[in-house]
């Protein structure tokens, strides 16, 4: 079983225990409001997802980590890789990721565990290069983004609500410079 230990998080594998609070994440409209067309998710939506993310697992040999603190073992929400089927025109490519719960914005954990999973990704997978989508506006998403140093490749928008959307990349040499 694949788990990254960062200084302040581990990303590992789900849990049952990690239902309710990631469903509590996904019940917030704030935490939401860049992802999809901004609907929230309900305890089976999040059971479902879940059970995809593993799955991806399975197929990919990739996905999204649950994120967990070292200090309180809270979970903070997920980071990871998955194949954007939802953007056909960028595949075949990987995706990294991450949504945290609002009480965890603002302390550096997105970009620790976005840091970590681009390693995982790039080093330990092998990956050529991975993208990362973000929703145009989406400021935090973004700086995460830029300190990953993801170079700007385009933008497009989301084909089945229309949203703007920016497109960045890495491969192994840009990562390593």
């Amino acid at each position: 079983m694949t788990e990254i230990h960062t200084p302040r998080l581990l990303l590992r594998h789900w849990q049952e225990d990690d239902l309710v609070p990631m469903a509590d994440i996904n019940a917030d409209p704030v935490v939401m409001r860049w992802t999809g067309d901004g609907s929230v998710l309900d305890l089976e939506q999040t059971a479902q997802a879940i059970e995809r993310w593993e799955e991806e697992w399975d197929e990919e040999g990739f996905g999204l980590f649950a994120v967990e603190l070292l200090a309180s073992g809270e979970l903070a929400g997920f980071a990871g890789l998955s194949v954007p089927e939802y953007l056909p025109e960028a595949l075949p490519c990987v995706e990294i990721s991450w949504r945290l719960g609002r009480q965890f914005w603002g302390q550096g954990y997105a970009s620790e565990a976005a840091q970590a999973v681009l390693e995982f990704a790039l080093v330990d997978r092998g990956l050529d290069r991975v993208l990362a989508i973000d929703r145009l506006g989406n400021e935090a998403s973004q700086n995460v983004v830029n300190k990953l140093g993801m170079v700007f490749e385009r933008e497009t928008s989301d084909p089945e609500f229309g949203h703007a959307l920016t497109v960045h990349s890495i491969d192994l040499t840009e990562y390593q410079a």
